[in-house]
């Protein structure tokens, strides 16, 4: 668990979801309870009630976004945002008080005026942490001036993650190559010297060679039982930005790094799990999946469903169903294209279907079949996936788990149809196999809804 909010959401993040949460259950719980006479015969109430909002309130919240942190977000924006999550939960808030339970909407309008309250000042306690965090910022060390370290200190830069990057200190190696800058710092003493006149929080190791002596071991070490934290370079990719960055970590950091859960309890069950989700789904899918497939019928000549050979756990293969959303013709190209903006080979109600992804509900149908999982790295064709084997590093590793519907490259990343868009996404997708458990699983689900809604990405 600690992992997961280290990795996904800030502790503070998460003390605020709790804090909301416990909030709102205790308004309503006190609410309820002062209008009865016999406190006691409402406890069920209370606790189905009192649970039913809390969680209804946190995930309209996570919907709109109130929980990510706020730098780079206007107040405008910030408000925009509260105000959705606002007119939601108390459409939910109203919708879910009994009414007749109550002395007449005195003490609804009581608990409405209480999520008012919680929302406002979720928007105002995200955005003074994020003012706060420029004040007292994580200050972190680069040790290397190399393409590496300049990639780790732009990525810093980029996340918006309340840190202060002091600078680079060359290796030994590399004092002769850096290049003279404000941010380049030549040492004249121990490294922990420089780290204390700093005050460093953190050393990330980015050197560009290691062997030869250009790695102080105990120089390091030095640094470490001071108390500062130091990590390497692919790490704290892999924190920074939620993916792996694939040029830098090698099979060792791979091997006998953490992560990499394939336990049977695990597997046994997601895949309970998968199947539970995928039937209640599909039921409530199977309105919209039959108006739809009359308007392709409508729209183009040929099948309703699609299928297409995939890639998918082990190296496997299996049919992959869509709803058609591309012209017969166009399908039955000699050589596998990626979809491309504007895209004539797809259809007027493809278009649409595309944006909206209804057209990979029968997926559902590949999770229930034990092909696919609801969350897990999207399958390629074997066309592609022999190509980018061949030529990108550990791309075959996306194949540890079960290819998914959704995915955390799906919900991070655009769409991709290039080579480079591809290895942008495999690097999602390695941070996913490497640390996936059911709470990341949860994470996407619901980030899933927002792309959904907003179309963003869709192609």
């Amino acid at each position: 668990m600690k992992y997961m909010l280290d990795k996904y959401y800030s502790k503070r993040t998460m003390l605020g979801l709790f804090s909301d949460f416990s909030l709102l259950f205790i308004l309503t719980a006190g609410v309820i309870i002062g209008q009865v006479d016999r406190p006691w015969d409402v406890v069920p109430l209370v606790s189905v009630l009192g649970l039913a909002l809390a969680l209804g309130m946190l995930f309209i919240n996570l919907l709109a976004g109130l929980y990510r942190q706020a730098q780079g977000c206007s107040l405008l924006q910030s408000c925009a945002r509260a105000a959705i999550a606002l007119v939601a939960t108390l459409v939910m808030t109203y919708s879910l008080m009994p009414v007749d339970a109550l002395s007449g909407d005195a003490a609804i309008l009581v608990v409405m005026m209480g999520v008012s309250a919680i929302i406002v000042r979720r928007v105002f306690v995200e955005r003074r942490s994020a003012a706060g965090q420029r004040a007292d910022r994580h200050k972190i060390l680069i040790f290397g001036s190399g393409p590496a370290a300049r990639l780790v200190g732009a990525a810093l830069k980029s996340a918006n993650s309340g840190v202060e990057l002091v600078g680079y200190v060359p290796g030994p190696n590399e004092e002769q190559q850096a290049a003279a800058g404000s941010d380049v710092l030549f040492r004249r003493g121990p490294l922990m010297q420089t780290v204390m006149d700093l005050q460093v929080n953190e050393i990330i190791v980015a050197l560009g060679e290691r062997r030869g002596g250009s790695m102080p071991l105990r120089e390091l070490l030095d640094c470490k039982l001071l108390g500062i934290k130091v990590v390497d370079a692919a790490s704290r990719f892999e924190q920074t930005l939620g993916k792996i960055n694939v040029d830098y970590p090698n099979a060792s950091w791979f091997i006998f790094g953490g992560g990499f859960n394939q336990s049977a309890t695990r597997v046994a069950f997601k895949r309970f799990c998968d199947i539970l989700f995928a039937t209640i789904l599909i039921a409530l899918a199977m309105p919209v999946m039959f108006i739809t497939a009359i308007l392709i019928a409508l729209d183009s000549r040929g099948p309703i469903l699609y299928r297409q050979e995939r890639v998918g756990l082990n190296g496997k293969t299996f049919n992959i169903v869509k709803l058609r959303s591309m012209y017969v013709d166009m399908e039955m190209d000699s050589k596998p294209s990626w979809t491309v903006e504007d895209d004539r080979r797809i259809t007027r109600v493809g278009k649409v279907i595309r944006k909206t992804r209804i057209d990979e509900l029968p997926q559902l149908f590949n999770v229930l079949s034990g092909e696919m999982s609801l969350v897990g790295p999207r399958p390629e064709q074997p066309f592609f996936v022999e190509s980018l084997t061949r030529d990108i590093p550990y791309y075959a590793v996306r194949h540890s788990v079960k290819p998914g519907i959704t995915g955390w490259a799906q919900v991070r990343y655009q769409y991709g149809a290039t080579v480079e868009d591809t290895i942008e996404k495999l690097q999602y997708d390695l941070y996913y196999v490497k640390n996936h458990n059911l709470l990341l699983d949860l994470f996407i689900l619901v980030d899933t809804i927002v792309v959904v809604i907003t179309g963003r990405g869709a192609r």
